[in-house]
Protein backbone atom coordinates (compact mmCIF):
# COMPACT_ATOMS: atom_id res chain seq x y z
CA UNK A 1 0.00 0.00 0.00
CA UNK A 2 2.47 2.01 0.88
CA UNK A 3 4.62 1.53 -2.64
CA UNK A 4 1.35 2.66 -4.67
CA UNK A 5 0.80 5.63 -2.70
CA UNK A 6 4.77 7.07 -3.67
CA UNK A 7 3.67 6.05 -7.34
CA UNK A 8 0.63 8.03 -7.44
CA UNK A 9 2.71 11.09 -5.77
CA UNK A 10 5.68 10.18 -8.47
CA UNK A 11 3.40 10.33 -10.82
CA UNK A 12 1.63 12.71 -10.46
CA UNK A 13 4.83 15.54 -10.00
CA UNK A 14 5.75 14.04 -13.09
CA UNK A 15 2.57 15.34 -14.85
CA UNK A 16 3.23 18.43 -13.02
CA UNK A 17 6.74 19.31 -13.88
CA UNK A 18 5.44 18.22 -17.54
CA UNK A 19 2.90 20.69 -17.96
CA UNK A 20 3.43 23.53 -15.19
CA UNK A 21 4.94 25.70 -18.15
CA UNK A 22 1.90 25.44 -20.62
CA UNK A 23 -0.06 26.52 -17.31
CA UNK A 24 2.17 29.31 -16.39
CA UNK A 25 3.03 30.81 -19.85
CA UNK A 26 1.44 34.17 -20.43
CA UNK A 27 1.17 36.80 -23.63
CA UNK A 28 2.26 40.01 -22.79
CA UNK A 29 0.15 42.73 -23.90
CA UNK A 30 1.09 46.14 -25.58
CA UNK A 31 -0.88 48.58 -26.25
CA UNK A 32 0.54 51.17 -28.60
CA UNK A 33 -0.70 55.32 -27.44
CA UNK A 34 -1.25 57.63 -30.60
CA UNK A 35 0.82 59.45 -29.10
CA UNK A 36 4.23 57.17 -28.64
CA UNK A 37 7.20 57.76 -30.77
CA UNK A 38 10.50 55.66 -30.51
CA UNK A 39 11.36 57.35 -27.18
CA UNK A 40 8.47 56.65 -25.11
CA UNK A 41 8.37 52.82 -26.44
CA UNK A 42 11.85 52.02 -25.85
CA UNK A 43 11.56 53.79 -22.16
CA UNK A 44 8.46 51.53 -21.55
CA UNK A 45 11.13 49.02 -22.05
CA UNK A 46 14.03 50.04 -19.95
CA UNK A 47 15.95 47.10 -18.34
CA UNK A 48 14.35 44.65 -20.68
CA UNK A 49 15.94 43.20 -23.80
CA UNK A 50 15.11 44.37 -27.29
CA UNK A 51 16.39 44.59 -31.09
CA UNK A 52 15.87 47.44 -32.83
CA UNK A 53 16.39 48.20 -36.59
CA UNK A 54 18.20 51.03 -38.23
CA UNK A 55 18.14 52.88 -41.09
CA UNK A 56 21.10 51.05 -42.43
CA UNK A 57 19.17 47.86 -42.40
CA UNK A 58 21.61 46.88 -39.28
CA UNK A 59 20.22 44.97 -36.21
CA UNK A 60 21.09 46.00 -32.46
CA UNK A 61 19.80 43.80 -29.89
CA UNK A 62 20.69 44.62 -26.10
CA UNK A 63 19.19 45.65 -22.82
CA UNK A 64 17.76 49.07 -23.26
CA UNK A 65 19.99 50.95 -20.55
CA UNK A 66 19.15 54.79 -20.63
CA UNK A 67 16.80 56.69 -22.89
CA UNK A 68 17.68 60.04 -23.53
CA UNK A 69 16.24 63.08 -25.89
CA UNK A 70 17.98 61.96 -28.78
CA UNK A 71 20.00 58.76 -27.73
CA UNK A 72 19.36 55.56 -26.39
CA UNK A 73 22.15 53.26 -24.62
CA UNK A 74 22.00 49.61 -24.89
CA UNK A 75 23.95 47.23 -22.35
CA UNK A 76 25.03 43.34 -22.91
CA UNK A 77 24.79 42.71 -26.70
CA UNK A 78 24.13 40.09 -27.77
CA UNK A 79 26.73 38.27 -30.11
CA UNK A 80 29.47 41.14 -29.41
CA UNK A 81 30.46 40.42 -25.70
CA UNK A 82 32.13 42.91 -23.62
CA UNK A 83 30.40 45.77 -26.02
CA UNK A 84 27.62 48.34 -25.39
CA UNK A 85 26.17 50.91 -27.69
CA UNK A 86 24.42 54.04 -28.02
CA UNK A 87 21.78 55.05 -30.75
CA UNK A 88 20.37 57.68 -32.42
CA UNK A 89 16.84 57.74 -31.62
CA UNK A 90 16.05 59.35 -35.12
CA UNK A 91 18.15 56.38 -37.00
CA UNK A 92 15.61 53.53 -35.72
CA UNK A 93 13.09 52.49 -37.86
CA UNK A 94 11.31 49.31 -35.57
CA UNK A 95 11.69 48.21 -32.08
CA UNK A 96 11.58 44.40 -31.63
CA UNK A 97 10.08 42.87 -28.58
CA UNK A 98 9.12 39.49 -26.75
CA UNK A 99 5.44 39.59 -26.74
CA UNK A 100 4.90 36.09 -25.95
CA UNK A 101 6.72 32.90 -23.84
CA UNK A 102 6.02 29.79 -24.58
Amino acid sequence: MERKRWMVAGWALVFFFMFSPLLLAQEVKFELNKGYGMKEILASYEGKRVAVRLDSGEEVEGIVTTVGDQLVHFSKLSKRDFYDAVVRLDKINAVIFRARSN
